[in-house]
């Protein structure tokens, strides 16, 4: 999960910005929208707004919270810069160094990987001047997406059409994948809570919402590893370009990932898994309010991070990650958790705290190794999961490939 900027610039296709912005945020990237002058003609930036749910800066010099230099504070902050559309204009001030708003100011202090969607008038397109500023971007490393031939709002018929919002957002995840640290590898994430149902109308349940896991998943899918979400009951939508298994039940969680285990190089269990069920299993009928107490008989459910730590056994591979969600001696217990089911890592944090844990986009965490404790303050969980995964990596690199290993037994 990437936090980027969207430029919007003064091109009849504006409106197509939009789309492009609900792409980014379907695979999970959040969205920061930025509008010049010119933009404010075509669409308003009330609708991006709500869109993405942020404040649309479209003023340098706007009073308070420090205005005038908001363009360096989300320069460090941002992922990728990306303008759609991109006008004949926007392309000469960024080719030339030409800082004259925020978008532009923003796009010489920024080091993140910038993005451009041009869209204009087939001339403009052609014009000797426009093709030099194109090719002095292109030599700079930044990623064009040529527009594409058909109708334009001029009446033209010819290139200059801005992209599909599609081929815009896929252009911007190859961007945010890096060169592929984990290309070749198999992840299976699990994530969310589990439900276990009492009967037609209730059930037993906890306040996971999947963010974490969904990061995670992310996370590895951005540095080219083939990720399976394992995924309970929540409303967030799984980042695209990966499989995801829907699940509810912790038994449904369990056959889920040991079905899967032995094709996996590195698992991640971040999902809140009901410790207990109904004894009986769900009861098949409501259960008739009474007058009395209701006496509910609950089993434990099956451990899957034990039962993975049992079958590896003394071997390296796969990697097993866990989560401890805890409310107090978070650290301690994460340890015991660690040593008690055989895993390389426990990813402990304090669920009391109303700024990390459940429900919030923020998390504080402590990875707990046999060795070492690495305390991660609290930040967005998107940049959570990116520690966690360098520990991954760091664990791979000493476990080796899969294929090598003895799978059998167990």
């Amino acid at each position: 999960m990437a936090l980027i900027a969207l430029g919007v610039t003064g091109s009849v296709g504006a409106y197509k910005s939009v789309e492009v912005a609900r792409g980014l945020q379907k695979r999970g990237h959040e969205v920061v929208a930025i509008m010049t002058a010119a933009a404010q003609q075509f669409i308003g930036p009330l609708t991006l707004e709500a869109i993405t749910r942020r404040d649309v800066i479209t003023d340098q010099f706007a009073p308070g919270l420090n205005s005038s230099v908001e363009h360096v504070s989300l320069a460090s902050t941002i992922d990728a810069l990306v303008v759609a559309p991109a006008t004949a204009n926007v392309l000469g001030k960024f080719a030339n160094g030409i800082a004259d708003d925020f978008l532009s100011s923003l796009h010489l202090v920024t080091r993140a990987p910038i993005v451009m969607a041009p869209a204009m008038n087939s001339n403009m397109w052609t014009h000797e001047a426009v093709e030099r500023n194109l090719a002095i971007l292109r030599g700079r490393g930044v990623h064009l997406v040529d527009p594409e031939s058909g109708e334009l709002a001029c009446g033209w018929v010819g290139p200059g059409r801005l992209a599909e919002p599609e081929r815009i957002v896929t252009a911007v995840e190859e961007v945010l994948r890096p060169a592929g640290s984990l290309l070749g590898r198999s992840v299976l994430v699990t994530a969310g809570p589990t439900y276990e149902d009492l009967d037609p109308v209730r059930y037993l349940g906890n306040r996971s919402t999947g963010r974490m896991g969904l990061a995670l998943a992310a996370e590895a899918a951005r540095r080219g590893a083939k990720v399976t979400l394992v995924l309970g009951p929540t409303s967030l939508v799984p980042p695209a370009g990966m499989e995801s298994v829907r699940v509810r039940s912790a038994a449904e969680m369990f056959e889920a990932v040991m079905t899967r285990r032995e094709a996996t190089d590195v698992m991640v269990l971040a999902a809140a898994v009901a410790d207990y069920a109904p004894a009986d299993g769900a009861r098949p009928q409501k259960i008739p309010k009474g007058e009395g107490p209701l006496t509910l008989v609950l089993a434990r459910t099956r451990d899957i991070l034990a039962e993975l730590g049992a079958w590896r056994g003394p071997r390296r591979a796969p990697v097993l990650i866990g989560f401890a969600a805890e409310t107090r001696d978070v650290v301690a217990r994460g340890l015991a958790k660690l040593r008690a089911k055989g895993v390389d890592l426990i990813v402990a944090n304090d669920v009391s705290r109303a700024d990390a844990g459940f429900e919030v986009e923020t998390n504080a965490v402590t990875i707990v190794s046999a060795d070492a404790e690495t305390a991660v303050p609290l930040r967005a969980k998107s940049e959570v999961a990116r520690v966690v995964v360098d520990h991954v990596e760091s664990l791979l690199g000493s476990a080796g490939p899969v294929a090598t290993e003895d799978r059998s037994g167990g």
